[in-house]
């Protein structure tokens, strides 16, 4: 039984959901989802593996509207008329992209005992 008044166990919860939420910004497809199932593989912790569960599902969606996002934009911008429609496709799905992992990683510096779910996603795990 893990103890969440234990500051080690708080603080192991708070950098490992910290590397969960902030391997969004690491840029490469493979070390962006690799960080969260290592974790989520290695780690008994529930909060961990919450946290870890929730990352790959935000990392499933996001490859799923960026390949419709492509698309659209793709569509748009072959037509001449709407590429200022493609430019806000673009810049929601950018959006999207990068807010949700800030505000996880603010909720875990807030709370590192509860884990933070990621709105507008499919869970799939």
């Amino acid at each position: 039984m893990i103890d969440t008044g234990d500051r080690s166990s708080s603080g192991k919860r708070r950098l490992f959901s910290l590397l969960c939420h902030g391997s969004i910004f690491l840029g490469s497809l493979l070390i962006t989802s690799a960080i969260p199932l290592a974790i989520l593989l290695l780690f008994d912790d529930p909060v961990i593996k919450a946290t870890a569960k929730e990352t790959l599902n935000y990392h499933f969606n996001i490859w799923l509207y960026g390949a419709i996002t492509a698309g659209l934009v793709t569509f748009f911008t072959a037509l001449i008329i709407t590429i200022p429609l493609a430019w806000l496709i673009g810049l929601a799905f950018f959006l999207f992209h990068m807010v949700p992992p800030i505000f996880g990683i603010l909720a875990t510096l807030n709370n590192p005992n509860e884990p933070y779910r990621y709105p507008f996603i499919w869970r799939l795990l």
